[in-house]
């Protein structure tokens, strides 16, 4: 299961609202698929049949509950 967290800046506020906005959305399942290299950017995150390429920043954003939701 996941969340996106509610940040303070307006930069902020704006990079959350746009993975809300393509499905990071409350009880959806995620899953790491792969690290870039090198310094393991940008994270290759599976998010129901889609596969997106996020910052860690970004993926900073989005709070997750290990093994919460298991989705074949």
């Amino acid at each position: 299961m996941l969340d996106v967290e509610r940040p303070e800046t307006p930069e902020d506020r704006e990079l959350a609202l746009r993975l809300v906005e393509i499905g990071f959305v409350p009880g959806e399942a995620v899953c790491i698929v792969a690290n870039g290299v090198p310094g393991r950017e940008p994270l290759a995150v599976r998010l129901g049949h889609t596969t997106f390429a996020l910052r860690r920043r970004e993926a900073s954003m989005i709070r997750v509950t290990p093994g919460a939701a298991r989705h074949g």
